[in-house]
């Protein structure tokens, strides 16, 4: 399976495709104007304490005030507390944390009136994104991820992720980050380390504590609300997270970002720098590798599936809704058990593409064709679990109910991705009304004689509908023919399939565009003062 990151630069931000076997599998747009991104460190400032909800509203400079939960503390939460005043007020002069006294742990139970009080300056981490009217949700059990490893101040404790199944692989993990680890830090092994030698790991190490290193330099100045240590771009995070043996090219056309991103991959994977491809091809980026239309076919309302069948995607405020509908399926199959069966488990990896793609969260609600064997319902479930193995973000599946309901949970950290797929009416331009289609060539001999004649133009170019096109070039002596016939000089028509009946364009002699005074547009501006006069 080969996997390719295309990577477009825009004046808004970066849009960033994931494509597996050439079909688009994630979408992520990086916003320039974002400045709250998951991950980010923040010196916030405690604005209310509520003790209904055990939690409080912490200030971090965001319209909407971030949440914080007397569960996202964390252990160490008074050790990093008394650290934090320590650094700020200049009284901590180095910052490793060798021999850094801790105080005793937070109890798992407590209240949060107890330990936060308003006005008390925190160092909080963003683990969720703001999402619809909701503020950022914080956390104060900091943490720095690598790419092989993720660095927890004030711990000593070293895991390993579930996914490395291998004992002996998990006690030479061990074995390994105990030896080059800090003192006063604890390390989470994630599963890209497995196989992995101790130079690379050691490389992951020396770049998580320079980020530790620049996190208290930044805190011994910061003032309240200031972003104290920013998580890596939405563009480097996926490198770092998916790098892989099956990356086959990262395709870029910014120079400016090509350079960012050879030199972060000349920190984290050396060889794979290679894979690292500028684009400069004349047609568009997302247009080559024929991303647009995918991006148009996935996102709409209705989704079809490959081979038969379609789904229709509803997102309501509390939850998301999946319909599976059989389409043209419904006959291709001697009995009805076959037919849902088959088209319930291509809708089911569609279904597990489309959660990535949009990054759903929270919970979906996928209404299958009904079923009554169970070992159909459990070759469906299956179906779902092995493709959504893929998926970085956490998420639980619950078994196919008996009314063919099947309820998923899927971690939401990031607003939904929405593309709207539908167009404004290029000939209508959304109003609904049209000039009258007969007048069209009346304009069109207007501007061509005002341009011709009185213009002195030496030659025209006129794009027109394919309608219209046979209408000016048809026949034994053409409407164009006549044209030459008349001002002795040459009107070039051609056909453009992306214009309306009633659209048209000319172009002169140097192939620019003249702006033309259109009496149509005229006529539509009485049109609709007549319309307000008689309302």
């Amino acid at each position: 399976m080969s996997n390719e990151l295309i990577i477009n630069s825009t004046q808004e931000g970066e849009r960033i495709a994931l494509l597996q076997d050439k079909r688009l599998i994630e979408y992520h747009f990086d916003r320039n104007d974002t400045n709250y991104a998951v991950g980010d460190i923040f010196l916030g400032t405690v604005k209310k304490v509520m003790p209904g909800l055990n939690a409080a509203f912490i200030d971090i400079g965001y319209q909407k005030d971030a949440f914080l939960h007397y569960g996202d503390l964390g252990e160490q939460f008074q050790t990093l507390a008394k650290w934090t005043r320590l650094v700020h007020s200049g009284k901590a002069p180095v910052a490793h944390l060798k021999g850094f006294p801790r105080d005793a742990a937070l109890e798992k139970v407590g209240k949060m009136a107890d330990v936060v009080k308003k006005g008390q300056q925190m160092l909080v981490q963003i683990v969720k994104e703001p999402i619809s009217t909701k503020g950022p949700r914080l956390s104060s059990d900091l943490s720095m991820a690598g790419r092989y490893l993720v660095l927890m101040p004030f711990s000593d404790t070293i895991s390993v992720s579930k996914k490395i199944v291998s004992r002996a692989e998990r006690e030479r993990l061990k074995r390994l980050i105990a030896s080059i680890k800090p003192d006063g830090f604890g390390v989470i092994i994630r599963t890209v380390a497995e196989g992995r030698d101790v130079a690379e790991l050691d490389r992951d190490m020396t770049n998580m504590v320079a980020m530790w290193e620049q996190l208290y330099q930044n805190l011994r100045n910061a003032k309240p609300n200031d972003k104290v240590l920013g998580e890596l771009g939405r563009t480097s995070s996926m490198l770092r997270d998916m790098l892989s043996d099956s990356f086959d090219a990262i395709h870029v056309d910014s120079q400016e970002l090509f350079d960012e991103l050879r030199t972060y991959l000349q920190q984290i994977a050396p060889d794979k720098v290679d894979l690292l491809k500028l684009y400069s091809g004349k047609t568009k980026i997302f247009e080559q590798f024929e991303i647009e239309k995918q991006l148009k076919t996935l996102f709409g309302k209705t989704v079809t599936v490959p081979g038969g069948g379609y789904l229709v995607i509803e997102h309501t405020e509390a939850l998301h809704v999946i319909d599976v509908n059989s389409g043209n399926k419904s006959n291709q199959q001697s009995d009805q058990e076959a037919t849902a069966l088959m088209v319930n488990l291509a809708a089911a990896k569609e279904v597990a593409r489309q959660l990535r793609l949009r990054d759903m969260g929270g919970i979906v609600v996928v209404d299958f064709i009904d079923m009554r064997s169970g070992d159909s319902r459990k070759k469906v479930e299956d179906t779902v679990q092995q493709i959504m193995a893929r998926d970085r973000a956490k998420f639980t599946i619950l078994p196919i109910t008996k009314f063919g309901l099947l309820q998923i949970t899927r971690q939401r950290v990031r607003p939904e991705q929405n593309i709207i797929t539908t167009e404004v009416c290029p000939t209508c331009g959304g109003t609904g009304k049209i000039t009258a289609s007969i007048l069209v060539t009346d304009e069109i001999d207007l501007s061509i004689d005002e341009l011709l004649v009185n213009q002195n133009h030496a030659g025209l170019t006129l794009y027109v509908h394919p309608f219209l096109h046979a209408y000016y070039t048809k026949g034994l002596v053409s409407k164009q023919m006549k044209w030459y016939l008349k001002y002795y000089k040459w009107v070039k028509v051609v056909k453009d399939t992306s214009l309306g009946l009633t659209d048209y364009r000319i172009q002169d002699e140097r192939g620019e565009d003249i702006e033309l005074h259109s009496r149509a547009a005229e006529l539509n501006s009485l049109q609709d003062r007549d319309d307000e006069t008689d309302d």
